[in-house]
């Protein structure tokens, strides 16, 4: 008999999901790899999904990686906005499509490119989709007959070995030597030969976050050109360092006012400010972007260019750029990325000023450093001290440099917007309580199979 009002009208029907707590309506075994035969609640199917995420780490404890985690609530409302619109379909979104064309050119002439209004470039989902793109280009653009090679430093992210093996181009790698950890000019130039179909220098390496010698490195093609070798461009993967050096780092020429620069890429979603993923490449001339990689396409009733390599993606990350160019401005840039720098360098003094940690970089180039241990202390490794401050919630990874240097174990911080002053406090505080713990070990307890992920540093067998 239904329940009823005082009234005698029959009550409004109350579902059982309506009137039981949220865990007593959790299946008892919950679906992992086979899809369920019948739905869940929505409520109940959030709250599965939710306390499962809770075990991953926090994402701004996170100094591994140099990927945003931290934006202001009116972007990710502005992205919530975002998220079904398809950035490919430009017919269908021609103002996400401006926002795109905005952000090329804003970054155009950040970078000093000949004409920032008659330039070519593109929104991607990544670096790595970005430098795929400008290899491309590089190796459309030569013309030489035998197998094509592209130099670069052993530092470099793994995308450009993922390139080189995908579009069937030889890697000459530039080992590390000694305290070189990067590319050098002299030594590029050894390798550099009639097909070289371009030279990559690394704005932010990111196993030490030094900035390479770009401009050393086109002056010395330069000069090889001049005596009629082979006239080879150079691609600046600037992932981190293209966003940090225009507001800090000024008079340090890297960029299109070089000539023999033919590309530049950036991350958006590093030292762009923006959530992930989306990156960035422009060419300083249309020229310099072979039109046979453009390819014309029939959309959804419009006819439109397209050079990427993904096809359908979010708007979202495209809209939080423009949104944060606009927030931001030059000022609000360059007071962020500051921040992050005095936050970093700060850090890496205090560190070194503990006693058993030697810095490899300071973090004055990019906001990230690499510190090792003295080679008096051997009762503990850099990954033991990765692992205690992992109990305390930080992410600090720990590895060993490429080939020629697999010595040399490392741990790397990178400061991002949104790691303060009073974070960074706490960092030391937590790796000073560490010390005495790790100081009574006998040993080592953890090696190198215990190396963390340093965000695409590249190890070769």
């Amino acid at each position: 008999m239904p329940l009823t009002h005082p009234d005698n009208t029959p009550r409004p029907h109350r579902s059982e999901l309506a009137v039981n707590p949220i865990f007593t309506r959790e299946p008892v075994h919950v679906p992992t790899y086979d899809l369920p035969s019948r739905g869940t609640d929505p409520e109940v199917a959030y709250q599965i999904v939710h306390d499962e995420l809770m075990l991953d780490g926090n994402a701004r404890l996170n100094l591994a990686t140099f990927v945003s985690t931290w934006m202001e609530p009116q972007a990710a409302r502005l992205m919530s906005e975002c998220f079904d619109k398809n950035m490919i379909d430009k017919d269908e979104y021609p103002r996400t499509a401006a926002l795109e064309d905005r952000c090329v050119r804003m970054l155009a002439g950040l970078w000093h490119a000949p004409d920032p209004h008659h330039v070519v470039g593109c929104s991607t989902t990544g670096s790595s989709e970005a430098c795929m793109l400008a290899g491309l280009a590089l190796k459309r653009r030569w013309r030489g007959t035998g197998t094509p090679n592209i130099v670069l430093g052993a530092n470099v992210q793994i995308c450009w070995e993922k390139f080189a093996n995908f579009f069937e181009v030889e890697p000459r790698y530039v080992p590390m030597e000694g305290d070189r950890f990067t590319l050098s000019a002299e030594e590029a130039l050894r390798r550099v030969d009639e097909n070289t179909i371009g030279v990559v220098t690394i704005m932010g390496s990111t196993f030490d976050g030094s900035y390479e010698p770009v401009a050393e490195v086109c002056h010395a093609l330069d000069e090889l050109a001049a005596r009629g070798g082979p006239d080879v461009p150079v691609h600046v993967d600037g992932a981190s360092g293209a966003m940090i050096a225009p507001f800090l780092d000024p008079d340090l020429v890297w960029d299109f006012r070089l000539p023999r620069v033919a590309s530049i890429n950036t991350s958006g979603h590093k030292y762009g400010l923006v959530y992930p993923g989306v990156g960035w490449v422009v060419w300083r001339t249309p020229e310099a972007l072979p039109d046979e990689l453009v390819l014309r396409v029939n959309y959804l009733g419009g006819e439109m260019p397209t050079f990427a390599l993904n096809f359908s993606r979010p708007g979202a990350q495209v809209a939080a750029q423009y949104f944060t160019f606009l927030r931001l401005g030059f000022d609000g840039f360059r007071r962020v990325q500051q921040e992050c720098r005095d936050v970093a360098m700060r850090l890496a003094r205090e560190i070194a000023a503990l006693g058993p940690f030697e810095l490899l970089t300071d973090g004055s180039h990019i906001p990230a450093f690499a510190f090792t241990l003295r080679d008096d202390v051997r009762n503990y490794s850099v990954f033991d001290v990765s692992t205690a401050l992992r109990t305390s919630g930080w992410l600090v990874p720990a590895y060993t440099f490429p080939e020629d240097r697999t010595d040399l174990a490392v741990l790397r911080i990178v400061v991002r917007n949104g790691f303060s002053h009073d974070l960074a406090d706490l960092l030391l505080d937590d790796l000073r309580r560490s010390l005495p713990g790790l100081e009574a070990q006998t040993a080592p307890a953890r090696g190198h199979d215990s190396a963390g992920f340093a965000h695409g540093a590249r190890s070769r067998d």
